[in-house]
Parts: structure tokens; sequence; C-alpha cells
């Protein structure tokens, strides 16, 4: 039987260096879509047969004695995994358990330091680029948790660390790209579950509790805003967490800005940018130069890579460097909204996403994430 390998020890060897080759069994359009950093193609089916293959495979993977296969679900990847250990002693094979599915569930939990007394964890979904997070007061150990994917058990895990207590769930908008685990969370600690007041003009059939623009929660000592901040969605709200730092989910991050168009029609594509614009330019870029700012989703390459920075570390800006460092808020209003109309390839299945995350339908749990594998695109 063939060795398999967690995608968690696929992302500790990444992050150690190691030496080995990983090889991509899936057809090149999702291969060149959205792959695992380093990753090198070789498609291979389930049912496939080596003969004839060995040596194009060979020259593929070079002089390498490590040799580990991934695909979508762990199947062509063992089944070529199997082939080459049968066919040759010259490698250490292994195939990745799950697959891409199974590198989509894999995470990073970083401390961002912020202020005293205050604890920021960032969670960080590696192939996805999506960035949550549990904020904490030290003093009372209170904490609430923002934009929780389905993987809650992540941030219930991270709370505990920090030894804090969840004692609330803020979903910053109506997610398009992935399953949110808010409700459900929010459910399981029974604790209020908070959305921006206006989630119920896009007909949210989740029971929530509205924050309206500006209102205050307090965490033990600490306070967090609901920052009014359309755009990105129309309920879009930003958290500033006791004028230290604000989560801009997807109005700002680190490079660059959310798209505009995900929730809106083509007729009003170009509402949702200039709500964007004057959101940016007269709410979020209008604070002190020297808040932090943690963005919701940082870019993956479709190379695997981050666009910024690397997993583990923090994905963080300032409002001075993101006014001073990203072009596109250098842009007059309508340019900005001609830049918004072109923002590319729109999430997997984001309609679908966004019917479930309003409550709309529902998606069987060993379904939702098939929804959301392939790149983010969520940016701009």
């Amino acid at each position: 039987m063939v060795t398999t390998i967690s995608p968690e020890r696929l992302a500790e060897m990444q992050d150690e260096g190691a030496e080995y080759v990983l090889v991509d069994t899936r057809p090149a359009d999702s291969y060149e879509s959205w792959h695992i950093a380093g990753a090198i193609h070789f498609p291979f089916g389930p049912e496939e047969e080596l003969d004839g293959r060995l040596e194009d495979l060979e020259d593929v993977v070079g002089d390498a004695d490590r040799v580990i296969a991934v695909c979508a679900k762990g199947i062509s990847s063992s089944n070529l995994a199997t082939r080459l250990e049968s066919a040759t002693d010259e490698f250490d094979v292994a195939a990745v358990d799950g697959g891409m599915k199974g590198w989509s569930g894999v995470y990073d939990s970083v401390e961002i330091a912020v202020d005293d007394g205050l604890t920021v964890v960032q969670i960080q979904r590696r192939a996805k680029g999506c960035l949550g997070y549990v904020v904490g007061c030290n003093e009372t150990g209170e904490a609430i948790v923002a934009d929780p994917t389905a993987d809650t058990d992540e941030f219930e895990v991270a709370a505990a660390e920090a030894d804090l207590s969840i004692t609330g769930i803020v979903d910053t908008h109506v997610h398009a790209d992935h399953i949110s685990g808010g409700r459900e969370l929010a459910d399981d600690l029974e604790v209020p579950y908070y959305l921006g007041e206006r989630a119920d003009q896009r007909d949210v059939e989740r029971e929530f509790t509205p924050l309206e623009r500006n209102e205050v929660l307090t965490v033990g000592e600490r306070e967090i805003k609901a920052v009014f901040a359309p755009g990105h969605t129309s309920e879009m709200i930003n958290l500033l967490v006791d004028d230290a730092a604000l989560l801009t989910a997807d109005t700002l991050h680190v490079d660059s800005t959310g798209r505009t168009e995900l929730e809106f029609s083509d007729d009003e594509g170009e509402r949702g940018a200039r709500m964007l614009y004057e959101s940016l330019h007269r709410t979020i870029l209008a604070e002190p130069e020297g808040i932090v700012v943690l963005p919701g989703h940082v870019t993956v390459t479709a190379d695997g890579k981050f666009e910024h920075g690397a997993p583990g570390e923090p994905i963080r800006t300032t409002i001075r460097r993101a006014r001073t460092g990203i072009d596109l808020l250098d842009l007059a209003e309508d340019a900005f909204v001609d830049r918004m109309a072109d923002a590319g390839e729109k999430p997997s299945n984001y309609e679908e996403i966004i019917e479930y995350n309003r409550g709309v339908t529902d998606i069987p749990p060993e379904e939702r994430v098939e929804l959301e594998l392939g790149p983010n695109n969520c940016s701009a």
C-alpha cells in the first residue's frame, strides 16, 4: 500500500524547505488555474497505467529522491504513486491524503502584535488566502471571532490556545468566495451572531443580530466599532478595534481592494464601485495613519504562493502604507470605477456560495469544500 502524507505535513515540509518533488496529476486547466507552490504537472488518470510513461515521469522529476503526488481528491495521485512504487525503487514515493480538497483545509494561526492587553490571532487558510480573526481582551479573557470559515474548529482551537473564551461571532459581510462558519459556530457556542444592519436588505434568512453604523461591541475592556464600508457588498462593515487595528475584510487588502461586482448586476456594477471608492477615501483612509490594517484575504497566485508575505507570517499593513503604496488608491473616481469593471475571473461557484451564506439554500457538509475549490479571486 502506498504511503500517504497529510496536507498539514506537506505544509510543514514546505516551511522546512524539505527536498521533494511535488507532482500534480490533475488536468491541465485545473493545474494552471490553481496549484500548490512548487508543484510540477504530470497528468495521470485514476485507472491509468504507467507503462510507456515512466521515462516521461523520470524526466519531469529529475534527480529527486522523494516524489509526492497530489490530485483533486487523492485518487489519481494514489494510483500514480502505487504504480511508480511498483515500477522502480529509485524514489521514495507518497501521495497527499485527500488531495487538493485536503489541502484546502490547511490553516496557520499567527498572533498579530497590535496593542498591550489585546490579543489578535490571524487565522490563515493557506490554499485560499482567507483570513479570519480571534480578537480578545487579555484582562477578562473574552473574545470575538470575525469571518470564520466552515472549519470552525480552527478558530476554537486558536481561542483556547490564547486562553480566550468566545462571546460573539461577526461576519463582516455575506461572503462570496467561501462557506461561512459564522452562524454554525455561534449556534455551537450559544453566542450572538452579528452582521451589519443592512444585511436584511439582502434578504439574509439566517438569524442574526444587526450591528448598526458605528455601534460598539464591548469585549471585556476592549471596544470594537462597526464601521459601515459598502462597496464589495452593500452591507459590508469593517471592525475598528480600540482605535488600534481595523479589520477591513474585502474593503481593503494589503496590496489592492476587494472587487465590487459579485453582488451587483452588470448594470449596478458601477454603483458598487462608486460605493467602494467613497468608503475607501472618506472612511477607511481617513483613519489615523498608524492604525494597523488587517484584511480578510491575501491573494494566492496561480502557482500557490501568497502575493504578499508568506503563510505563517502576519499579513498586515497600515493606513499610511496602504494610502502611499497601493496604486489603485491613487486613481480618480471615474478611473477607479473603470478599473473595477475588469476584475477578472470570478470565484468558483460564487452564486451558490452566496445563496448558502444568506441561508436561502442548504449544502451538505461533504459538498461544501468542493464548492470552494479553486483560486480565490476576491481582489480587484
